[in-house]
């Protein structure tokens, strides 16, 4: 198992994170992953390290899907690969409802059509081997509807690939989305992950491997768990209750948890419900206290040091490829590093 770097990028300046990424490239971590919502998004940083790092992987976890048309990403894709040498790893996802229609103002439906049509294009496009034509039900390429000129001609892209097949790997959550992701993609960038509820959790990216007559090797799982160094077990417990109350618990209308399914799926289900119950009770701290605490530690890395390091020695024995950490504690990074 290899260790990553999640940079959490929220626009601080970039004196803040160029040591970080610094030393862990110097103590040998696999890969650093830039993250996207509404603020900073997840390339331009990249570009920057691309010329102050050498060896360290750059990723993206996630590029919102959404955000960009597939040609747009490629260009992208093939630029930053370019930049860093060939280190590029291009993380894709379709962020949630309300960032994608809030914030873009891009209509969220058909998810797993528009992200197979949308990675078809773009694997398409940084092969370069012929002109892209895409008739689908979500992206036409060229474009013949309302308002087009009806002169376009498949494109080709200007520009040679460093490598015409760049790692690409999906941000998935729901069973769905996750078979999906076993299908078409390279890595899986998983949401909550534990060990010990692995065969429930892969199960449906097993099933997509099988559909596309793929093995269990050929996908990189990722995950990417929630850090809360602490004192005691208890207070790093007490610090993520929150956030786990409301990934879990939380209702929109016409959206589906897909957080609650996980729950579900690794035997939390009763918990779940009682989560989901009392949030729309109004009840919120009630929620925060029961959040279970095996839950927390099976998902996220709490407590002191030396918890949080044997916990991620009992993760090494998963199917894990890579464990993300989304932390800035250098402390930890170098311990984290030297245990694996």
């Amino acid at each position: 198992m290899r260790l990553g770097l999640a940079l959490g990028y929220g626009g601080e300046p970039i004196e803040q994170v160029l040591p970080i990424v610094e030393r862990a490239e110097q103590i040998g971590v696999d890969s650093v992953w830039s993250v996207e919502e509404y603020g900073p998004d997840a390339v331009s940083v990249l570009g920057y390290l691309a010329a102050r790092t050498e060896r360290i992987e750059l990723g993206t976890a996630i590029m919102q899907i959404p955000a960009r048309t597939p040609a747009a990403t490629a260009m992208t894709a093939m630029t930053l690969d370019m930049l860093s040498g060939g280190r590029f790893r291009l993380g894709l996802g379709l962020s949630v409802p309300w960032i994608v229609e809030g914030w873009h103002g891009q209509p969220y439906d058909r998810p797993l059509r528009r992200t197979r049509e949308y990675v078809d294009i773009v694997r398409r496009a940084i092969a370069r081997t012929e002109r892209v034509a895409h008739d689908g039900e979500i992206y036409q390429l060229p474009y013949r509807g309302p308002g087009s000129s009806g002169q376009a001609r498949p494109v080709k892209s200007e520009m040679t690939p460093l490598r015409p097949d760049i790692p690409l790997y999906l941000g998935a959550i729901g069973p769905r989305s996750v078979a999906l992701t076993g299908e078409i993609a390279d890595g899986w960038l998983s949401g909550l992950y534990a060990p010990e509820h692995e065969k429930a959790l892969t199960g449906p990216l097993d099933e997509g491997l099988a559909r596309a007559g793929r093995a269990r090797d050929d996908i990189r799982i990722c995950p990417i768990p929630y850090v809360a160094r602490a004192d005691t077990v208890e207070e790093g417990r007490d610090e993520l209750r929150p956030l786990f109350a409301h990934l879990i618990g939380a209702v929109g209308p016409g959206v589906r948890n897909t957080y609650f399914d996980v729950a579900c799926q690794m035997g939390y289900e009763g918990p779940a419900r009682d989560l989901r119950t009392l949030l729309a009770d109004g009840r919120k701290s009630e929620a925060i206290a029961a959040v279970p605490d095996t839950l927390i530690d099976q998902v996220a890395l709490v407590g002191p040091l030396p918890a949080i390091i044997d916990r991620i020695i009992a993760w090494k024995d998963s199917r894990v490829d890579t464990l993300i950490l989304l932390d800035r504690d250098t402390e930890l990074l170098e311990a984290a590093q030297a245990a694996l």
